[in-house]
């Protein structure tokens, strides 16, 4: 499974920034971006301070077709060439992982599909404001309910649930109004280096990779605050 690189904090640049900003490059196919979702949900939570999230996109498998015939199982497998066996054996384990996330992860009903669509919706569900809760939604969508994030008609029912126009969603969709958007994400990414997501950069210049504690993140956050009012 691809998506978690080795969690560490590092420096990204020299650019402070006010107030304290995290942004977060993440993929809807990426299990480790929803529990590290969590994770960092719970710092914010236990955190003495505000903090201003955006969601940037990230593709982990590009090349996937958006109706890949076949399970979870058989794409890592065939997909990517990892062994059967080996590939039930570590879906097991990110189920448990996750149950302890308070998330129920359904590898047997995903649907595993490409997300460029899913990231535009984003894109457009944050000009309207509502970019976290099509985030949740997206995720749970994927992860625990096997529903079809890269069809427009599945994207345009899962906006309406929370609160986005359908046709203006759909409308963008289909326009691909969001797509330089993507790809300036996925520009931005390269230009951090980053490889791999989840992936947090704090402030414009604290990077985090990875799944990490909440006491990780927390620290993060305590580092850059410090930071920005030396």
């Amino acid at each position: 499974m691809s998506g978690r690189p080795a969690g560490v904090v590092t420096d990204v640049n020299d650019n402070a920034a006010r107030p304290v900003k995290v942004d977060i490059w993440s993929d809807i196919a990426c299990p480790w971006c929803f529990v590290g979702k969590r994770r960092f949900e719970r710092a914010v939570a236990d955190w003495d301070g505000d903090v201003e999230v955006e969601f940037h996109s990230f593709e982990l498998a590009p090349d996937t077709p958006v109706d890949f015939e076949g399970s979870e199982v058989d794409f890592l497998a065939h997909h990517k060439g990892m062994d059967p066996a080996q590939v039930e054996q570590m879906l097991s384990q990110m189920t448990a992982l996750a149950a302890d996330e308070g998330l129920s992860y359904d590898f047997e009903a995903l649907r595993h599909t490409k997300t460029l669509l899913a990231h535009q919706a984003l894109h457009f569900a944050k000009a309207h404001g509502l970019q976290s809760e099509l985030k949740e939604r997206l995720l749970s969508a994927y992860f625990e309910q096997g529903r079809h994030v890269g069809r427009v008609d599945e994207l345009v029912t899962l906006g309406s649930e929370v609160g986005l126009d359908a046709d203006a969603l759909r409308e963008a969709l289909e326009s691909e109004t969001y797509a330089a958007d993507v790809d300036a994400d996925i520009a931005q990414a390269r230009a951090y280096g980053i490889n791999g997501v989840p992936f947090f950069v704090f402030d414009g210049r604290l990077g985090v990779s990875g799944a990490q504690a909440p006491e990780t993140f927390r620290e993060a956050l305590d580092r850059v605050a410090t930071e920005a009012s030396a």
